[in-house]
């Protein structure tokens, strides 16, 4: 598809211009109106300009109209006073999209192949991916990835999309990070956790060991204990108790001996005395010996008494005195050791807990991976189903090459030639070239690009700076 018809009038520079489907060269100095016919042909096909005045300076419309040789016709005009007009038709039938219609006219490289020389190796590797053609939208992507990667340029072409959410830069590659140095975090404080935690721990039997129930069996095997040490004690002092018993009644009855003899011999010597009184003092004296027995039978009473109660505590200490002694040691033994890994409890379960969510963080950083590696395997397969224009176009790690090299690496008149491939690379396409700037070129690179625009079959509209002071249009 060629441009059969070109008019231009009142845009930028331009007062009234009319270029038929030849092509040309258009030469003079700066400010004749040279780059305005380009940016008019832009303007036309992408309603952008990079110019603060689109509309020639002192009127109120500018117009510009294409048209094809398949009936496309183009028709846009820009207004002071009114909205935009504008009118695309394809065999004069209105398009319904024009935008969008019109962009599948042409590559951004067909308007400005000397800007593509220019650019950087970033920016000329876009506009080449750019070209490839793979039908994906955000719907792909997230069935692709099971959601919308964040921080992506999805204006991007696809290639350079897959690049970047793989990339170091990308999300899925930091948070993967993040998440990795958290496993790393975590994995160390189990480690240090785990280095005071006997080997072999088992908290759910620690947990569940009753320890008030180990100390209530320590407590009664003393008191068994203690109860045989009174009982060994107790039968130890029965003979001891038995004699001070028999001591203690001795002294009694020889007391109270001592105090009869003392009363009679007073009673004997007061008879010589006491004559008056010999009656009551011989009834008294008569008595006193009942008085003795009652003493002594007292003393007695309470020596049986003394030795009853000895005897039922010694059946008491009978009871215990021959048992065998508790070992509380093991009971004691275990009942600390339970203690000591009862400490260990809280630390455990923080661990485990722990455990968990290392195992819940690598299960996460193994689904970045996956993703990443998704995005670094998806490339080959879109590849093999992607129409790719351009004849030895090839793409590794999301470089294209040309033959098997960089674009960067290939000559200016090379990236020229590569330009002209990419305009003939769709049939359908508008088979035109727009070189702006023909004198940044050197003249052998400008004259292998119009040669080749020639045998191409290509038009090309080009623009040069002269010392001309007026715009001259050249037919090539």
């Amino acid at each position: 598809m060629k441009a059969t018809k070109i008019k231009i009038k009142n845009l930028f520079g331009i007062t009234e211009t009319e270029l038929d489907g030849r092509s040309v060269e258009i030469t003079g100095t700066n400010g004749t109106g040279k780059t305005s016919v380009i940016d008019s042909i832009r303007y036309a096909l992408t309603n952008g300009s990079s110019r603060d005045y689109v509309i020639h300076k002192g009127e109120k419309e500018g117009e510009i109209i294409v048209e094809t040789d398949t009936g496309i016709y183009i028709n846009r005009k820009k207004r002071t006073e009114q909205a935009d007009y504008k009118s695309v038709k394809d065999c004069g039938k209105e398009v319904s999209s024009p935008e969008n219609f019109l962009k599948q006219l042409f590559t951004p490289l067909q308007l400005d192949p000397v800007a593509f020389t220019q650019m950087t190796k970033k920016e000329q590797n876009r506009a080449i991916l750019d070209l490839i053609e793979f039908p994906w939208d955000l719907n792909w992507i997230n069935q692709q990835f099971g959601e919308i990667p964040q921080g992506i340029d999805y204006s991007q072409n696809i290639l350079q999309v897959l690049s970047d959410i793989q990339s170091e830069n990308g999300d899925y590659f930091k948070r993967r990070q993040d998440i990795n140095r958290d496993i790393r975090n975590q994995k160390a404080f189990i480690e240090d956790i785990a280095k005071d935690i006997p080997e072999h721990f088992n908290a759910e039997e620690w947990e569940n060991f009753d320890l008030a129930e180990a100390y209530k069996k320590i407590n009664s095997a003393r008191e068994h204990n203690s109860r045989i040490q009174r009982a060994k004690a107790f039968k130890d002092s029965y003979a001891n108790k038995i004699r001070g018993f028999q001591g203690e009644k001795e002294s009694a009855v020889a007391a109270e001996k001592m105090a009869i003899s003392n009363q009679r011999e007073a009673i004997l010597k007061s008879i010589e005395r006491m004559k008056a009184e010999i009656a009551a003092n011989e009834n008294k004296l008569a008595s006193l010996d009942g008085i003795l027995a009652d003493k002594i039978a007292l003393a007695e009473s309470r020596y049986n008494e003394n030795v009853a109660r000895l005897d039922s505590d010694i059946k008491v200490a009978d009871e215990y005195a021959d048992k065998t002694p508790v070992d509380t040691a093991p009971l004691e033994q275990q009942a600390t050791y339970a203690e000591q890994m009862k400490k260990y409890i809280n630390e455990y379960n923080r661990m485990k807990t722990m455990q968990e969510e290392v195992k819940e963080l690598t299960a996460a950083s193994d689904k970045l991976t996956a993703k990443i590696e998704l995005a670094r395997s998806l490339p080959g397969k879109i590849l093999e189903t992607a129409s790719i224009p351009i004849e030895g176009f090839t793409v590794e790690n999301g470089i294209p090459l040309i033959h098997g090299l960089p674009v960067s690496n290939l000559s200016e008149g090379e990236q020229l030639e590569l330009c002209v491939d990419v305009a003939l690379s769709k049939p359908n396409n508008l088979q035109i070239i727009l070189i702006d700037g023909a004198e940044k070129l050197s003249a052998e690179n400008r004259e292998k690009l119009y040669n080749k625009c020639r045998e191409k079959g290509v038009q090309f509209i080009a623009t040069r700076t002269t010392d001309s002071s007026e715009m001259e249009v050249t037919y090539l």
